[in-house]
Protein backbone atom coordinates (compact mmCIF):
# COMPACT_ATOMS: atom_id res chain seq x y z
CA UNK A 1 0.00 0.00 0.00
CA UNK A 2 2.63 2.18 0.94
CA UNK A 3 4.22 1.67 -2.87
CA UNK A 4 0.79 2.41 -4.35
CA UNK A 5 0.36 5.63 -2.44
CA UNK A 6 4.04 7.15 -3.38
CA UNK A 7 3.17 6.24 -7.36
CA UNK A 8 -0.34 7.97 -6.69
CA UNK A 9 1.12 10.94 -5.26
CA UNK A 10 4.04 11.03 -7.68
CA UNK A 11 1.87 11.12 -10.98
CA UNK A 12 -0.56 13.36 -9.12
CA UNK A 13 2.14 15.71 -8.20
CA UNK A 14 3.12 15.57 -11.78
CA UNK A 15 0.16 16.15 -13.19
CA UNK A 16 -1.19 19.09 -10.98
CA UNK A 17 2.37 21.15 -12.14
CA UNK A 18 2.22 19.83 -15.78
CA UNK A 19 -1.41 21.17 -16.03
CA UNK A 20 -0.76 24.88 -14.55
CA UNK A 21 2.53 25.52 -16.13
CA UNK A 22 0.91 24.28 -19.33
CA UNK A 23 -1.73 26.93 -19.02
CA UNK A 24 0.11 29.40 -18.24
CA UNK A 25 2.89 29.00 -21.07
CA UNK A 26 -0.56 28.10 -23.66
CA UNK A 27 -2.05 31.93 -22.18
CA UNK A 28 1.17 34.22 -21.80
CA UNK A 29 3.99 32.92 -24.26
CA UNK A 30 3.10 35.58 -26.86
CA UNK A 31 4.15 38.31 -24.41
CA UNK A 32 7.42 37.05 -23.47
CA UNK A 33 7.62 36.41 -27.59
CA UNK A 34 7.67 39.84 -28.05
CA UNK A 35 10.14 40.71 -25.56
CA UNK A 36 12.58 38.12 -27.03
CA UNK A 37 13.00 39.56 -30.59
CA UNK A 38 15.90 41.64 -29.23
CA UNK A 39 17.82 37.88 -29.49
CA UNK A 40 19.57 36.10 -32.33
CA UNK A 41 17.04 34.38 -34.50
CA UNK A 42 18.51 30.91 -33.24
CA UNK A 43 18.45 32.04 -29.54
CA UNK A 44 14.96 32.68 -30.57
CA UNK A 45 13.92 29.25 -31.93
CA UNK A 46 16.13 27.89 -28.63
CA UNK A 47 14.19 30.15 -26.28
CA UNK A 48 11.17 28.74 -28.20
CA UNK A 49 11.67 25.50 -28.03
CA UNK A 50 12.53 25.51 -24.25
CA UNK A 51 9.66 27.41 -23.17
CA UNK A 52 7.84 24.70 -24.94
CA UNK A 53 8.85 22.13 -23.32
CA UNK A 54 9.53 24.00 -19.58
CA UNK A 55 5.67 22.30 -18.66
CA UNK A 56 6.69 18.92 -18.82
CA UNK A 57 10.46 19.56 -17.66
CA UNK A 58 9.55 21.16 -14.39
CA UNK A 59 6.47 18.56 -13.45
CA UNK A 60 9.36 15.75 -14.04
CA UNK A 61 11.71 17.51 -11.79
CA UNK A 62 9.79 18.64 -9.29
CA UNK A 63 8.11 14.85 -9.34
CA UNK A 64 11.79 13.24 -9.75
CA UNK A 65 13.53 15.87 -7.05
CA UNK A 66 10.97 17.00 -4.27
CA UNK A 67 7.78 14.57 -4.14
CA UNK A 68 9.22 11.39 -4.65
CA UNK A 69 12.32 11.82 -1.71
CA UNK A 70 9.78 13.27 0.31
CA UNK A 71 7.55 10.63 0.24
CA UNK A 72 10.32 7.83 0.99
CA UNK A 73 12.03 10.08 3.43
CA UNK A 74 8.88 11.88 5.29
CA UNK A 75 6.00 9.32 4.90
CA UNK A 76 5.17 6.74 7.94
CA UNK A 77 5.88 2.70 6.21
CA UNK A 78 3.82 1.92 9.08
CA UNK A 79 0.36 3.29 8.83
CA UNK A 80 -1.55 1.16 6.65
CA UNK A 81 -3.70 3.84 5.08
CA UNK A 82 -5.67 3.37 1.90
CA UNK A 83 -5.24 5.64 -1.49
CA UNK A 84 -6.97 8.88 -1.70
CA UNK A 85 -10.17 9.20 -3.98
CA UNK A 86 -8.51 12.34 -4.92
CA UNK A 87 -4.77 11.09 -5.19
CA UNK A 88 -6.22 7.77 -7.43
CA UNK A 89 -8.14 9.93 -9.96
CA UNK A 90 -5.22 12.14 -10.67
CA UNK A 91 -2.82 9.61 -10.80
CA UNK A 92 -4.69 7.83 -13.15
CA UNK A 93 -5.19 11.16 -15.13
CA UNK A 94 -1.07 11.34 -15.17
CA UNK A 95 -0.93 8.09 -16.43
CA UNK A 96 -3.20 8.60 -19.27
CA UNK A 97 -1.60 12.13 -20.17
CA UNK A 98 1.89 10.01 -20.15
CA UNK A 99 0.29 7.19 -22.10
CA UNK A 100 -1.14 9.55 -25.04
CA UNK A 101 1.89 11.27 -25.54
CA UNK A 102 3.71 8.12 -25.60
CA UNK A 103 0.65 7.30 -28.24
CA UNK A 104 1.32 10.71 -30.24
CA UNK A 105 5.46 10.32 -30.32
CA UNK A 106 5.01 6.64 -31.75
CA UNK A 107 2.36 7.84 -34.33
CA UNK A 108 4.46 10.25 -35.84
CA UNK A 109 7.24 7.73 -36.26
CA UNK A 110 5.43 5.33 -37.71
CA UNK A 111 3.94 8.19 -39.96
CA UNK A 112 7.27 9.82 -40.80
CA UNK A 113 8.59 5.73 -41.41
CA UNK A 114 5.64 4.86 -44.10
CA UNK A 115 6.30 8.45 -45.61
CA UNK A 116 10.41 8.47 -46.32
CA UNK A 117 10.27 4.50 -47.05
CA UNK A 118 8.08 5.85 -50.01
CA UNK A 119 10.28 8.75 -51.03
CA UNK A 120 13.24 6.38 -51.05
CA UNK A 121 11.86 3.63 -52.76
CA UNK A 122 14.37 3.65 -56.09
CA UNK A 123 16.53 6.10 -54.42
CA UNK A 124 20.60 6.27 -54.86
CA UNK A 125 23.15 7.51 -52.95
CA UNK A 126 23.87 10.92 -54.18
CA UNK A 127 27.36 11.38 -51.98
CA UNK A 128 27.68 12.98 -48.70
CA UNK A 129 27.60 16.57 -47.74
CA UNK A 130 29.56 18.16 -45.25
CA UNK A 131 29.53 21.17 -45.90
CA UNK A 132 31.55 23.87 -43.24
CA UNK A 133 30.80 21.72 -40.33
CA UNK A 134 32.36 18.65 -39.26
CA UNK A 135 28.95 17.03 -39.55
CA UNK A 136 28.35 14.44 -41.89
CA UNK A 137 25.20 13.63 -44.17
CA UNK A 138 24.22 11.19 -46.56
CA UNK A 139 22.53 12.56 -49.88
CA UNK A 140 20.47 10.57 -51.47
CA UNK A 141 18.64 11.14 -54.58
CA UNK A 142 15.02 10.72 -55.19
CA UNK A 143 13.02 9.89 -58.09
CA UNK A 144 9.83 11.65 -56.85
CA UNK A 145 9.21 15.50 -57.04
CA UNK A 146 8.26 15.60 -53.63
CA UNK A 147 9.69 16.37 -51.11
CA UNK A 148 12.26 18.86 -53.18
CA UNK A 149 14.68 18.73 -50.03
CA UNK A 150 14.35 17.31 -46.96
CA UNK A 151 16.48 16.27 -44.10
CA UNK A 152 14.96 13.32 -42.59
CA UNK A 153 16.22 10.68 -39.35
CA UNK A 154 17.17 10.94 -35.86
CA UNK A 155 19.69 8.29 -34.81
CA UNK A 156 20.88 8.26 -38.95
CA UNK A 157 19.97 11.20 -40.77
CA UNK A 158 19.79 11.81 -43.84
CA UNK A 159 19.11 14.29 -46.95
CA UNK A 160 16.47 13.37 -49.85
CA UNK A 161 17.48 15.33 -53.00
CA UNK A 162 14.68 15.07 -55.49
CA UNK A 163 15.89 14.99 -59.26
CA UNK A 164 13.69 18.04 -59.79
CA UNK A 165 14.99 19.93 -57.74
CA UNK A 166 18.60 19.18 -58.32
CA UNK A 167 17.95 20.35 -62.00
CA UNK A 168 16.05 23.34 -60.82
CA UNK A 169 19.01 24.54 -58.98
CA UNK A 170 22.64 26.50 -59.92
CA UNK A 171 25.69 24.78 -57.95
CA UNK A 172 25.44 27.93 -55.52
CA UNK A 173 21.84 27.47 -54.91
CA UNK A 174 22.54 23.67 -54.13
CA UNK A 175 25.16 24.07 -51.69
CA UNK A 176 23.69 26.72 -49.49
CA UNK A 177 20.18 24.91 -49.64
CA UNK A 178 22.16 21.55 -48.35
CA UNK A 179 23.82 23.75 -45.69
CA UNK A 180 20.04 25.10 -44.59
CA UNK A 181 19.35 20.97 -44.28
CA UNK A 182 22.94 20.26 -42.70
CA UNK A 183 21.76 23.22 -39.83
CA UNK A 184 18.59 21.00 -39.44
CA UNK A 185 20.73 17.89 -38.94
CA UNK A 186 23.49 19.71 -36.24
CA UNK A 187 20.53 21.31 -34.17
CA UNK A 188 18.79 17.62 -33.81
CA UNK A 189 15.42 19.70 -35.41
CA UNK A 190 13.92 16.26 -35.95
CA UNK A 191 13.95 15.26 -32.62
CA UNK A 192 12.80 18.27 -31.06
CA UNK A 193 9.33 17.85 -33.61
CA UNK A 194 9.47 14.21 -31.98
CA UNK A 195 9.42 15.70 -28.05
CA UNK A 196 6.56 18.21 -29.12
CA UNK A 197 4.45 15.52 -29.76
CA UNK A 198 5.35 13.58 -27.04
CA UNK A 199 3.99 17.23 -25.02
CA UNK A 200 1.53 17.86 -27.08
CA UNK A 201 -1.22 20.21 -25.11
CA UNK A 202 -4.23 21.81 -25.95
CA UNK A 203 -3.96 25.44 -26.47
CA UNK A 204 0.14 24.98 -27.60
CA UNK A 205 -0.22 25.26 -31.38
CA UNK A 206 0.45 28.75 -31.85
CA UNK A 207 3.65 27.92 -29.96
CA UNK A 208 4.39 24.96 -32.35
CA UNK A 209 4.09 27.17 -34.98
CA UNK A 210 5.88 30.28 -34.15
CA UNK A 211 9.28 27.85 -32.91
CA UNK A 212 9.16 25.79 -36.40
CA UNK A 213 9.11 29.02 -38.40
CA UNK A 214 11.76 30.54 -36.01
CA UNK A 215 13.53 27.25 -36.50
CA UNK A 216 13.62 27.29 -40.10
CA UNK A 217 15.29 31.00 -39.83
CA UNK A 218 17.67 29.30 -37.83
CA UNK A 219 18.98 27.36 -40.36
CA UNK A 220 18.57 29.74 -43.08
CA UNK A 221 21.21 31.72 -40.89
CA UNK A 222 23.47 28.91 -40.40
CA UNK A 223 23.73 28.41 -44.25
CA UNK A 224 24.43 31.96 -44.87
CA UNK A 225 27.61 33.12 -44.77
CA UNK A 226 27.86 36.36 -47.35
CA UNK A 227 25.24 38.15 -49.33
CA UNK A 228 26.28 36.18 -52.19
CA UNK A 229 24.75 32.95 -49.71
CA UNK A 230 21.73 34.83 -48.55
CA UNK A 231 21.36 35.45 -52.59
CA UNK A 232 21.08 32.12 -53.34
CA UNK A 233 19.06 30.78 -50.54
CA UNK A 234 16.57 32.98 -51.72
CA UNK A 235 16.69 32.33 -55.38
CA UNK A 236 15.90 28.32 -53.88
CA UNK A 237 13.30 29.09 -51.87
CA UNK A 238 11.47 30.74 -54.59
CA UNK A 239 12.59 27.97 -57.27
CA UNK A 240 11.15 25.19 -54.79
CA UNK A 241 8.40 26.59 -54.13
CA UNK A 242 6.40 25.96 -57.29
CA UNK A 243 7.51 22.17 -56.92
CA UNK A 244 5.80 21.93 -53.43
CA UNK A 245 2.22 21.26 -52.92
CA UNK A 246 0.65 23.37 -50.93
CA UNK A 247 -0.67 20.94 -48.23
CA UNK A 248 2.20 18.71 -47.71
CA UNK A 249 2.61 16.33 -44.53
CA UNK A 250 6.19 16.93 -42.96
CA UNK A 251 6.60 14.76 -40.07
CA UNK A 252 9.23 14.33 -38.26
CA UNK A 253 11.33 15.84 -41.39
CA UNK A 254 12.89 19.25 -41.96
CA UNK A 255 12.31 20.62 -45.48
CA UNK A 256 13.51 23.63 -46.90
CA UNK A 257 10.04 24.43 -47.88
CA UNK A 258 8.23 23.69 -44.65
CA UNK A 259 5.39 26.23 -43.92
CA UNK A 260 2.90 28.32 -45.94
CA UNK A 261 3.63 30.42 -48.28
CA UNK A 262 3.63 33.43 -45.84
CA UNK A 263 6.30 31.84 -44.07
CA UNK A 264 8.79 31.52 -47.26
CA UNK A 265 7.63 34.69 -48.27
CA UNK A 266 8.93 36.25 -45.10
CA UNK A 267 12.51 34.35 -45.51
CA UNK A 268 12.98 34.97 -49.08
CA UNK A 269 12.44 38.56 -47.74
CA UNK A 270 14.43 38.54 -44.84
CA UNK A 271 17.01 36.86 -47.22
CA UNK A 272 17.04 39.56 -49.40
CA UNK A 273 17.46 42.19 -46.42
CA UNK A 274 20.82 39.91 -45.15
CA UNK A 275 24.06 42.06 -44.19
CA UNK A 276 27.34 40.14 -43.04
CA UNK A 277 27.35 43.15 -40.37
CA UNK A 278 23.84 41.73 -38.48
CA UNK A 279 25.68 37.92 -39.06
CA UNK A 280 28.14 39.67 -36.77
CA UNK A 281 25.61 41.35 -33.76
CA UNK A 282 23.50 38.44 -34.10
CA UNK A 283 26.33 35.82 -33.02
CA UNK A 284 27.78 38.58 -29.90
CA UNK A 285 24.21 38.96 -28.79
CA UNK A 286 24.37 34.70 -29.22
CA UNK A 287 27.33 34.60 -26.95
CA UNK A 288 25.75 37.43 -24.51
CA UNK A 289 22.44 35.26 -24.22
CA UNK A 290 24.50 31.70 -23.22
CA UNK A 291 26.69 33.21 -20.03
CA UNK A 292 23.45 34.91 -18.78
CA UNK A 293 21.52 31.54 -18.83
CA UNK A 294 24.76 30.00 -17.23
CA UNK A 295 24.78 32.36 -14.65
CA UNK A 296 20.91 32.27 -14.23
CA UNK A 297 21.40 28.19 -14.02
CA UNK A 298 24.10 28.67 -11.44
CA UNK A 299 22.32 30.35 -9.20
CA UNK A 300 19.44 28.39 -9.20
CA UNK A 301 20.98 25.16 -8.12
CA UNK A 302 23.17 26.84 -5.68
CA UNK A 303 19.63 27.94 -3.98
CA UNK A 304 17.92 25.00 -4.02
CA UNK A 305 21.08 23.39 -2.64
CA UNK A 306 21.26 25.38 0.26
CA UNK A 307 17.51 24.94 0.86
CA UNK A 308 16.55 21.02 -0.29
CA UNK A 309 15.68 19.58 3.32
CA UNK A 310 13.37 22.49 4.15
CA UNK A 311 11.58 22.46 0.42
CA UNK A 312 11.42 18.52 0.99
CA UNK A 313 9.17 19.04 4.52
CA UNK A 314 7.37 21.79 2.56
CA UNK A 315 6.26 19.51 -0.27
CA UNK A 316 5.32 16.67 2.32
CA UNK A 317 3.01 18.99 4.02
CA UNK A 318 1.39 20.00 0.87
CA UNK A 319 1.15 16.47 -0.63
CA UNK A 320 -0.03 15.15 2.65
CA UNK A 321 -3.76 16.12 1.44
CA UNK A 322 -3.74 14.10 -1.37
CA UNK A 323 -3.28 10.51 0.64
CA UNK A 324 -6.18 10.84 2.66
Amino acid sequence: MFAARGIAVSFSVFLIVYCVMSLAVAGGWRRVWVRAQRLSVRRRADFLFALRMFPFVTAALVTAAFTVPSFLLLEPRAIDEPVGAVSLVLGACGVIVGAVGVINAATALRRASRAIGQWTRGAWMRGTWTGKSACSVPVLRISQTFPAMTATGIVRPRILLSGAAELQLTGGELQVALNHELAHVRRADNLKKLLLRFVAFPGMRGLDTAWLETTEMAADDSAVKTTRDALDLAAALIKLSRLVPEQAPMDLTAALMHGPASAVHARVKRLLAWSEGRSLAEKSSSWYGLGCGLAAAAATVAMFALTYSHLLVHMHTATEWLVR
